[in-house]
């Protein structure tokens, strides 16, 4: 245990969990004078946000490689599990008293939820004259910094991205590397917190490790991989779910044994610190970690949507349909739409999904069923090995013609047409739904009738023409021209 009068820093690790490039971690270390990390597993914030079991054990597997991780740079890492976000605040400050920590490092994260826990944790250790100290990791530049000429937040993506490559030119992209090692005489910690087997007793938990192998030496593995060569065919392939031609590291952002500011500088390496021209993989590739930041930004910026409502207030008002049958259907993969069957198979077997078939599956499910996107948006992070609340929701609300930059409401994907063009051969189809395997490349996507396959739930096109009508009777709604 550390004496009374000891100078060590506490880290609060939570959605980092790796050794480099963390700054509250890194800055924690150059001051040398001990480190204590702790992780703090709260029981209502996983019933609250719905977190997927596949996602829980992906964190319960990274935890046991970053206890290994630190212990050999003298850093213990104390883990706690409290019932209430409310008991966290008085649970670490027990803890940096009795190990000697006169200040909290943390990184930053911007769900509403997440900024009241902090705020919370921050005032208690203002009153008991504890510092704290936040960083940014989650993001490469941190909400409030991307403002229009009149200071207010963007809603519209394409001008968000032309603002922040202005300012994030400007920016050092060096990681930070690793912590540095601890004097060996503070390298030990009381008897505190409780073991990593007990730290989720009682949880449910879905190991997916075979295709989702944990750690941040893997991350890192896998972005090498994906910088060394198929990002530069990245625009060409991405589209295509039946082709590896994805980057896969969503699941390693989400828990952040990766992090956005490693990726973007392992991409404009692979394109020789070109930010906008170059390889169109790359570019593309740069797009999508500005649409993780701008949906991180959206959280802050516009707090309704943590709040279950719309971006678009005047949407408010749409008449969503309540049908648990039709809801639980689309669940299983069941609608007779063969690549929504299969996009929805792939994430109950793979706690994950391809993008292209993320924004098909939503469409389908708010645009042809009328479905309720919230309900869409709560089942996605209950299975989405990868599930992080800004790109959830940002996705849905997007795919609904709720949120910002949403997709405009008379624009509605038509899966089968989707099918044909992204997967034109079937092979996507046929690996999730192997009742489909016979069916001709012709016919595979409105196959005929085949036995144990059910029939089209809905009819594509008056469904549409439902939805559409739907949306010009709200009150706000954009004309069509």
């Amino acid at each position: 245990m550390a004496a009374a009068d000891s100078q060590r820093i506490l880290v609060w690790l939570r959605n980092d969990l790796r050794l480099r490039d963390n700054p509250a971690l890194y800055h924690a270390a150059e001051a040398g004078q001990g480190v204590v990390a702790v992780y703090v597993l709260c029981e209502n914030f996983i019933e609250r946000h719905s977190t997927a079991p596949a996602r829980l054990d992906f964190v319960r597997r990274h935890l046991v490689q970053l206890q290994a991780d630190l212990a050999e740079r003298n850093i213990p890492l104390v883990l706690l599990r409290v019932r209430r976000a409310d008991d966290i605040p008085h649970q670490l400050l027990t803890l940096a008293r009795r190990e000697g920590c006169h200040s909290l490092y943390f990184n930053a994260e911007y769900p509403l939820d997440e900024l009241d826990r902090d705020r919370d944790v921050a005032e208690h250790f203002r009153r008991h004259d504890r510092h704290y100290k936040r960083f940014h990791d989650r993001v490469i530049l941190p909400p409030g910094q991307v403002r229009n000429g009149q200071g207010e937040p963007y809603q519209v993506f394409t001008a968000f991205k032309r603002r922040w490559l202005q300012l994030a030119r400007e920016l050092p992209m060096v990681p930070h590397g690793l912590p540095a090692v601890q004097p060996d005489t503070l390298g030990q910690v009381g008897d505190a917190g409780v073991p990593l087997e007990a730290l989720f007793q009682g949880i449910h938990l879905k190991d997916l490790s075979a295709l989702w192998p944990a750690g941040e030496e893997e991350a890192l593995r896998r972005l090498a991989e994906f910088a060394d060569g198929p990002i530069h065919d990245y625009k060409n392939r991405r589209d295509l779910p039946a082709e590896a031609g994805t980057s896969t590291l969503s699941p390693y952002l989400a828990v952040g044994s990766l992090s956005p500011r490693q990726c973007l500088n392992a991409a404009l390496t692979a394109n020789e610190g070109r930010w906008d021209e170059g390889s169109d993989g790359v570019t593309t590739w740069i797009s999508e970690l500005v649409w993780r930041d701008f949906y991180q930004h959206v959280t802050v910026d516009f707090p309704q949507v943590c709040k279950n409502r719309p971006l678009q207030s005047h949407t408010d008002g749409f008449p969503w349909r309540s049908d648990e049958d039709d809801l639980n259907r689309w669940r299983r993969g069941e609608t007779g739409i063969p690549i929504v069957d299969a996009a929805m198979r792939q994430l109950l077997e793979t706690g994950w999904m391809h993008n292209r078939l993320r924004m098909i599956v939503a469409m389908f499910l708010t645009k042809n069923l009328r479905i309720d996107w919230r309900q869409g948006e709560r089942w996605f992070m209950s299975q989405l090995i990868d599930g992080d609340f800004a790109a959830n929701n940002g996705g849905w609300q997007w795919s609904a013609s709720t949120g910002t930059d949403a997709a405009p409401y008379f624009r509605i994907f038509n899966p089968v047409t989707q099918s044909e063009r992204f997967d034109p051969d079937g092979r996507f189809i046929r690996k999730y739904i192997p009742e489909l395997a016979k069916v001709s490349s012709r016919q595979i996507h409105q196959p005929p009738p085949v036995s144990g396959y059910p029939a089209p739930m809905v009819d594509l096109k008056a469904s549409r023409k439902e939805t559409i009508a739907l949306f010009q009777q709200l009150n706000g709604s954009p004309s069509k021209g």
